[in-house]
């Protein structure tokens, strides 16, 4: 919790800093709101008992709720953050920081406004956040659905089959175009050849490049819709040429992010790996996501008023796994508590000054602690706080008493100096906004 906790605030910072707002949504959905928004993944949504006639169904994303908040109360305008829970019904692979509960950090603008500017902000964000949190090095592949489409058509998939073949193509960075090809031609029914030219297309990645040779590919050229994505696309590197963060992003064609919702600009970070991580086959996928979807809340308005939304997704799970792999792998301890001060005695029948002396410094928005017993031996109190990395220890005996004062003592380096009862808090803080 304490390396989640670092994690999030790190990323609601940045989702703050970029001057989004905060939403929520129920953890339940009517079971309708989520149906045919998925794809293939569909299969996976939670579905709870049927409630005296309620059919609900457990979020699968934070993404169809915030369109469905956005239509339910004719908000046309938003840059809103989401953190919270989703369910999916997945076998969990814990080391990939994959589970059937967890976490989700989204950002997303919904609005109309004009082309890539807002695509290009939540790219920004997406390499902030991951540069912010030194997992090492990234890259964000980039692609459009509209390219994806065109590339379809122009390779001659009937057009029933897109999303199908879609959802497989999104398997490429996990298995091979062998088998993906496989897949679409033995159990998706395309034609070997068609399957063949996809091959040409989703093997290609590069930068802006790329995107000029698309422009003059004799095929792809001949099609409308993704020429408009090329163009957009051309727009959004110029764009992120000037935020300065174009060389960690590539344009890719095998990038197909499976969910129906999305209907142009996608994206994906994924973690390079160095040699040593590559031998550990320490594989964790895409770290964070999202894209265009402008189709989305019109499917939840009774009059079919759209409003373009665009929005990424930091997958914090697998983030958390990999700051933990590295943290045991490097032997690194982290503090569970942030105590900062111990009340100790080296006497019996101290309870009553203890009591009284926390609870002074707790009065103080001091974060104190002391042991639960009457009469602790002080060598126990003392291995406490250097188990615990607690720094002060604030010490009460007879001999203090007598003289009014109290022994304030450094766990690190073990120094001890006397200190006047009346001054005690006003020298711990000070002390405390030094270190």
């Amino acid at each position: 919790m304490v390396v989640r906790e670092k994690i999030l605030d790190m990323v609601v910072g940045c989702f703050k800093r970029h001057g989004a707002k905060r939403l929520d949504t129920p953890a339940f959905e009517l079971k309708e709101m989520l149906t045919e928004k998925y794809g293939e993944d569909s299969g996976l949504i939670y579905d709870l008992k049927d409630q005296g006639g309620e059919l609900l169904s457990l979020r699968y994303d934070l993404t169809v709720p915030f369109a469905r908040y956005l239509a339910m109360n004719k908000v046309k305008k938003m840059k809103r953050y989401h953190v919270g829970k989703v369910w999916r019904r997945e076998s969990p692979t814990i080391v990939q920081g994959r589970y059937r509960e967890f976490c989700q950090c989204d950002f997303d603008i919904a609005g109309q406004f004009d082309p890539m500017i807002p695509d290009a902000e939540c790219l920004k964000i997406m390499c902030e956040i991951l540069s912010g949190l030194q997992l090492g090095d990234f890259i964000i592949k980039v692609n459009d659905r509209r390219i994806l489409d065109g590339m379809f058509a122009v390779c001659g998939v009937p057009e029933s089959k897109f999303h199908a073949i879609c959802s497989s193509i999104d398997k490429l960075d996990k298995i091979s175009w062998k088998d993906v090809r496989h897949e679409i031609v033995a159990k998706k029914g395309l034609a070997p050849e068609v399957a063949d030219r996809i091959g040409d297309y989703v093997q290609c990645h590069g930068g802006v490049s790329l995107i000029e040779q698309m422009f003059q590919d004799p095929r792809l050229s001949q099609n409308k819709q993704a020429l408009d994505g090329l163009g957009d696309l051309r727009l959004l590197f110029e764009y992120l040429t000037l935020f300065g963060i174009a060389e960690k992003i590539s344009f890719d064609l095998s990038l197909a992010r499976g969910l129906d919702y999305y209907t142009g600009v996608i994206y994906e970070a994924v973690l390079l790996q160095t040699p040593a991580q590559a031998q550990e086959s320490f594989n964790v996928g895409s770290v964070a996501a999202g894209g265009r979807y402008d189709k989305l809340v019109g499917m939840f308005d009774p009059k079919g008023h759209k409003v373009p939304c665009v929005g990424l997704s930091i997958g914090v799970e697998r983030i958390f796994s990999i700051v933990e792999q590295r943290m045991k792998t490097f032997g690194q301890k982290i503090r569970t508590t942030e105590t900062q001060v111990f009340v100790a005695t080296p006497q019996k029948n101290f309870i009553h000054e203890r009591l009284k002396l926390i609870a002074e410094l707790w009065d103080a928005g001091i974060k104190a602690e002391l042991l639960y017993k009457n009469n602790p031996k002080l060598l126990t109190q003392l291995h406490y706080c250097e188990d615990m990395g607690i720094p002060l220890v604030v010490i009460i005996g007879e001999q203090e008493m007598k003289e009014g004062i109290i022994k304030l003592r450094s766990v690190a380096s073990r120094e001890e100096v006397a200190i006047k009862r009346e001054n005690l808090v006003a020298e711990i803080q000070k002390r405390l906004s030094e270190s």
